[in-house]
């Protein structure tokens, strides 16, 4: 590990200890760990691989790709297969949609090409202007997404929906508020994506991976057969949490989770004995 990722490192131990001083003591205890995994990530040598056919393009690729005037749209390439792997369960549902930054508007019809018919898409900016993108089944709502009282505000007047879409302002602290105040407001089964988290030893990526650590929480109990952990308030509402390169998705699950369990099938176990010196 070079020596100005130690230091990086070290910064966020103390601020760590500064903030959170219960916490900071585990983290230490980490520190190994995540050295250990930051030497691996550098020292990663690519997979060489035959090439392979151009596979076609998924429907939200081939809608990009067909843009060529009208409202704007500005995408990475690669976030296309991650929308469609998370989003298309969704197509031809009726769904309702929240996307934060609505730019110059050119997401919003993609989405609504996409997801078909019926779909109600609400768009959320902090410019004024993009009233001018409101329609029959497209809501604007004008407000700042760091601003918990605007989202205590459109929970009010926005039931539950099926998906986040946080493409606004980019920033670790509007990232992790639109997180807090609007995961809870998705349906069951719902989807979260929040776009755009940039750069190593991002807030936001180290926010939720303590969440996706605590999907790991253990309490386990042995009756008979069946080895079990009852779930956490958290394990028993999201389902999964996945890290892509900008990108980070957050998965509801479709029913509650009242416990995690391991039952044993079959009659034949492998004996072990204690080894005698």
């Amino acid at each position: 590990m070079s020596r100005s990722g130690m230091l990086r490192q070290l910064k966020q131990s103390v601020r760590t200890m500064l903030e959170a001083p219960r916490a900071s003591a585990h983290d230490l205890t980490q520190m190994t760990a995540r050295v250990r995994g930051t030497e691996t990530a550098s020292a990663w040598t690519a997979t060489r691989a035959e090439p392979t056919p151009d596979e076609p393009a998924d429907p939200l690729r081939r809608y990009f790709d067909s843009v060529s005037e009208g409202p704007g749209i500005w995408k990475w390439l690669h976030y296309f297969e991650i929308y469609h792997r998370h989003l298309s369960r969704f197509v031809g549902r009726s769904p309702s949609l929240v996307e934060v930054g609505v730019y110059s508007g050119g997401s919003l019809g993609m989405w609504r090409h996409y997801l078909g018919d019926g779909t109600h898409i609400h768009g959320v900016d902090i410019q004024p202007d993009c009233r001018a993108y409101e329609g029959p089944d497209t809501s604007i709502h004008i407000g700042d997404q760091g601003d918990r009282k605007f989202w205590r505000a459109f929970r009010d007047r926005v039931p539950p929906v099926d998906v986040l879409i946080d493409d606004g302002g980019h920033k670790p602290e509007q990232q992790i508020v639109t997180l807090e105040e609007m995961l809870p407001h998705l349906k069951p089964g719902g989807v979260f994506i929040c776009e755009d988290v940039h750069g190593i030893n991002n807030d936001f990526t180290a926010y939720v991976s303590a969440l996706a650590d605590r999907l790991n929480a253990f309490a386990p109990a042995f009756d008979q057969r069946v080895l079990s952990s009852p779930a956490t308030a958290l394990q028993s509402d999201v389902h999964s949490i996945h890290f892509y390169p900008y990108v980070i998705v957050i998965e509801k699950r479709s029913t509650p989770l009242a416990s995690l369990s391991a039952p044993k099938h079959g009659t034949m176990w492998q004996p072990f004995r204690t080894s005698v010196a």
